[in-house]
């Protein structure tokens, strides 16, 4: 039986065959010599006519076998979504299941579990249509790099708008109540109101190579929050400043950093987007500073989901003094010393409820030289914590003892007071101990917002500053304790949009138990690239 190609070619030949033919009959004039030719044309055309019907034929199936691999893919990216749905629902079953009820029915899940489901999805889509958006914008957002490396930029644009009540010591972060000043010269009468975008930030990750097994990679964050340039409303204005920059160098299990960055021993800050210039709760209670340094860390994993880290390094022994010159770095009482700062942490941590759960301690030791043999040892300890109650609730805090660490924050940000000028041999130097600490609630009742909740407090014990009257520190030398506290709301309706408000309230209290107060309402508005 003749295939079905083989008869269209046969009638098609046929066909053909009559139309020659008839064209031989109606030309009898023509010599047979000239309808000769014809006969190669026709099989010509034929095989011509075979090819391409045997290409139609290959495209087709071609086609076919794309159409099935299409049909294939679609399956199976469903049962991978169908998968992670199934996953997702089981970990919220899990984390909704009650304490020593293991056989839980899944009926039995609370109504927030599928409120979290949704939450997720929600944040799911958001961050894939984030990623469409950024992924078509590559080419005209790309940052090249000179020795073609990969480079990420970051960063956040942020607009403060703020009223304070009182004098405080700064006007867009205030740290510590000051008394007002009756004539308004060099401070407020009682309250200001100003805006500003200083705190705003940008970022930039550099990738480099691979170098003896470590993944190498440079980080640098710079703000807007330097001095304000002496001209016509400087005050809203201002120069780059250099927050962070380090080189890292990431094995699996240990890393090599260098660089200036935040204190390693002593990591945590309260959250807060009205100070970002200078971190939330400084000068009562949060030891901070953003100091150059090398150090190393090292990981152990000590269960299937709890991980020990130490971490040991070298600091620049700062103190907290201001320069004497505004274009030549000379040495501080600390790098006087000639030698670094030494400090170490070790801290256990562990996921539970989604959200970190870790306990840590620190230690810090610098030795610095006031000049005619006046010689102080400064040290601090310190512990902190982050301890989630369920998957909506997140407790931080840290507390710390101390001396001579007023270039960590502490003590008001004074190292030492003194009764009189240093250049004079017979002026007593007195260290300040210090001891304080802080704590924070988080509350988060959508993935979107969250609530957070914050206080602490930094004590310098009056008897060991009473006589002594100077400070080479920006606060002076009879404050003896600061206490602050603030309120916020943050809500980012989309992954790089934020909105904030924040309410704060700080006490200063000097050596003869006088105190003063201030407050600042902060209003914030944001955008995250």
């Amino acid at each position: 039986m003749l295939s079905r190609k083989a008869v269209r070619i046969h009638f098609l030949a046929a066909a053909l065959g009559i139309l020659f033919n008839a064209g031989g009959r109606g030309h009898a004039q023509e010599s047979p010599a000239k309808a000769a030719p014809q006969q190669p044309s026709l099989s010509d055309t034929i095989q011509r006519l075979e090819l391409q019907i045997q290409q139609l034929q290959s495209a087709v199936q071609q086609l076919k076998d794309e159409a099935q691999n299409y049909r294939s893919e679609a399956q199976a990216l469903k049962q991978e979504l169908q998968t992670t749905l199934d996953k997702v629902n089981s970990a919220e079953r899990a984390q909704h299941q009650p304490a020593g009820n293991a056989q839980t029915s899944p009926d039995a899940q609370p109504a927030g579990g599928d409120q979290g489901v949704q939450e997720r999805i929600a944040r799911l889509e958001e961050d894939q249509e984030l990623l469409n958006s950024r992924v078509d914008e590559q080419y005209q957002t790309k940052v090249e790099a000179a020795a073609k490396q990969r480079v990420r930029l970051s960063g956040l644009v942020l607009l403060n708008v703020f009223s304070n009540g009182g004098n405080v010591d700064h006007l867009e972060v205030p740290g510590v109540a000051l008394a007002t000043n009756p004539t308004g010269t060099g401070a407020t009468t009682g309250g200001s109101f100003a805006a500003t975008v200083r705190q705003s930030q940008i970022g930039l990750e550099v990738y480099g190579p691979t170098f003896a097994g470590a993944k190498t990679r440079g980080d640098l964050v710079t703000d807007f929050f330097g001095e304000g340039p002496d001209t016509l409303n400087g005050a809203a204005l201002s120069f780059l400043r250099l927050r962070t920059g380090t080189v890292r160098l990431d094995w699996p299990q240990t890393s090599l950093i260098g660089g200036t960055d935040i204190l390693f021993f002593s990591p945590i800050s309260p959250t807060s987007f009205a100070s970002l210039g200078i971190p939330a709760l400084s000068y009562s209670g949060n030891l901070w500073a953003w100091i150059p340094q090398v150090r190393v860390e090292h990981r152990w994993r000590v269960a299937e989901e709890s991980t020990i880290e130490l971490a040991g390094g070298i600091l620049d022994p700062l103190t907290g003094e201001t320069p004497p010159n505004e274009f030549l770095r000379f040495p501080g009482a600390g790098e006087n010393s000639r030698q670094p700062g030494y400090a170490a942490r070790v801290e256990w941590s562990r996921r539970a409820y989604n959200q970190p759960l870790a306990v840590g301690f620190g230690g810090y030791y610098n030795r610095e030289n006031w000049g005619f043999n006046r010689t102080v040892d400064g040290w601090a300890a310190t512990t902190d914590w982050s301890i989630p109650f369920g998957a909506r609730f997140l407790l931080t805090g840290k507390l710390y003892a101390g001396r001579a660490i007023g270039g960590l924050g502490a003590g008001i940000g004074r190292s030492v007071v003194f009764n009189g000028p240093l250049i004079a041999p017979s002026t007593v130097v007195q260290p300040v101990p210090s001891t304080g600490g802080w704590a924070q609630l988080k509350f988060r009742p959508a993935a979107k917002l969250e609530f957070n909740v914050a206080g602490g407090q930094d004590n310098a014990t009056a008897s060991d500053l009473r006589g002594f009257t100077l400070a080479p520190a920006y606060f002076a030398a009879d404050l003896a304790r600061n206490r602050s506290a603030f309120v916020n709301f943050i809500y980012r309706p989309h992954s790089n949009l934020l909105l904030s408000t924040e309410f704060r309230t700080l006490r200063t209290f000097s050596v003869d138990g006088s105190s003063e107060r201030a407050n600042q309402l902060n209003l914030m508005m944001g955008i995250f690239f």
